[in-house]
């Protein structure tokens, strides 16, 4: 694996045969949610496997420039004094484009009793937040649109909190604005109880549940199912976070899905260490469609390991079609290894993907097609009808983590394949075409 003269591409070799095993980077979801539940919890948590990221290091930014005292001793530990009460009243905060940070912190940062701007990268300011405040001004937030009505960038002030306790939110354009405002519940509580209702199908629920099972950890428990046709919870009244002294994060279910790909494309085995079948993370479910699709999978209490006979003995997988409501981030995954099944495949209920880092239908489909594939794009769905062989090409990755990632799969085909900025994956993984250059070839490393 070579990145090319001026750094802004890297190509990668073909992947005829990959085995080994490798230590997963801490889960994204977890690390920027228990960063700031420590921050809101009486007491210091010392918190151990944090995923030191783009993504990651927004969060700690944003409680940094609200004073929140953060030491970091070591590699993927932090040290976290909080308090409800964030230590700085007024601040600007930058978000980049960490979607969870900014609709976590947004809801969050309004009933703190502090004035912050928030802003972040372009495409940030093109990602609908709008949901998100109509949900919390019924409740008192203070929430001004300083640019284009339903984006950031935003100006926050003090709530003015009355009687009422309860709100709604819909629950079909993310996950994350539920989370936010399940994390910020506590802090209304003072009170009464909070109530939050949501309206219409909540797609990504296993993140909710996440969430729920987070607040649990940090001394806060929620009423309410998240597997329920319109979930209600309920929040008790003088809720407070205390911290747990200490929290370890597992590793990151979503990374997880590239190299049990790997696994699955080239031979193998790859075992993924830091998660099990346990794991409340939702792309921990990726495994079971390898299984589905063909491949062989093997459990312990904290790995995870994917074999097949490899693409290059002429095995194919087998295709799916099925929601991917509720794991849509490894749902890219599986669009890369339709590209290897026997037949079409069509991924459903990933209308999410248009409002994540780039609008991930539209851009899977161009990247899809220089490979050699049909694909038919809709709303919320995609269906691949793969090439009997993988075309060379140069992807476009759009600033999106994910595109790289999944899309250097495709050298799985017997192949070189080129991918533009591939710096972009510091948002989550930084060290990914590192590791994947050590599993496809021991004791080299990308350049």
């Amino acid at each position: 694996m070579n990145a090319g003269p001026s750094g802004e591409s890297l190509t990668v070799a073909p992947l005829r045969t990959v085995r080994g095993s490798i230590v997963l980077p801490g889960s994204k979801s977890i690390s920027i949610r228990a960063l700031l539940l420590a921050a809101l919890a009486q007491g210091a948590t010392r918190l151990t496997g944090v995923l030191e990221s783009d993504d990651t290091a927004v969060m700690r930014g944003a409680l940094a420039a609200c004073g929140v005292p953060i030491r970091n001793p070591a590699p993927g530990v932090f040290e976290i004094s909080g308090a409800a009460q964030l230590p700085r009243r007024e601040a600007d905060i930058q978000l980049g484009n960490s979607g969870l940070s900014a609709r976590s912190l947004l809801a969050v940062l309004a009933f703190t009793g502090s004035r912050y701007r928030m802003s972040g990268v372009a495409r940030m300011h093109e990602r609908p937040i709008s949901d998100l405040v109509d949900a919390l001004r019924p409740l008192g937030a203070q929430i001004h649109y300083l640019g284009k009505s339903g984006y950031f960038p935003l100006f926050v002030e003090p709530a003015q909190l009355g009687h009422s306790r309860r709100l709604s939110v819909r629950g079909d354009a993310s996950s994350q604005f539920l989370t936010g405002i399940l994390q910020a519940a506590p802090l209304m509580s003072a009170g009464g109880p909070v109530s939050i209702m949501v309206e219409g199908p909540l797609i990504s629920r296993p993140y909710v549940a996440l969430t729920i099972d987070l607040m649990a950890h940090f001394g806060v428990d929620i009423a309410g199912d998240p597997g329920a046709p319109e979930p209600v919870f309920e929040v008790p009244q003088d809720s407070h976070y205390r911290a747990p002294e200490e929290f370890a994060v597992e590793g990151d279910a979503s990374s997880a899905s590239y190299f049990l790909a790997l696994g699955a494309l080239a031979g193998g085995p790859v075992r993924v260490m830091g998660i099990g079948r346990t794991s409340k993370q939702a792309d921990v479910r990726f495994a079971e469609v390898l299984d589905q699709m063909g491949a062989t999978l093997s459990y312990g209490p904290d790995w995870i390991e994917a074999a097949s006979p490899g693409m290059a003995s002429g095995y194919r997988l087998r295709p799916i079609d099925a929601d991917f409501n509720h794991m849509p981030d490894a749902a890219m995954t599986v669009a890369m290894l339709a590209m290897f099944a026997n037949g079409p495949s069509t991924l459903r209920n990933i209308g999410s993907w248009r409002v994540k880092e780039t609008d991930r239908i539209a851009a899977m489909a161009v990247e899809l097609a220089k490979l050699g594939a049909h694909v038919t794009a809709g709303a919320d769905f995609l269906r691949i009808d793969p090439p009997k062989r993988i075309n060379p090409a140069t992807i476009d990755t759009y600033d999106d983590h994910r595109m790289a990632m999944s899309f250097a799969l495709a050298a799985c085909g017997e192949v070189a394949v080129e991918i533009n900025d591939p710096g972009c994956v510091a948002k989550t993984f930084p060290e990914f075409f590192v590791e994947l250059a050590r599993l496809a070839n021991p004791g080299h490393e990308a350049t």
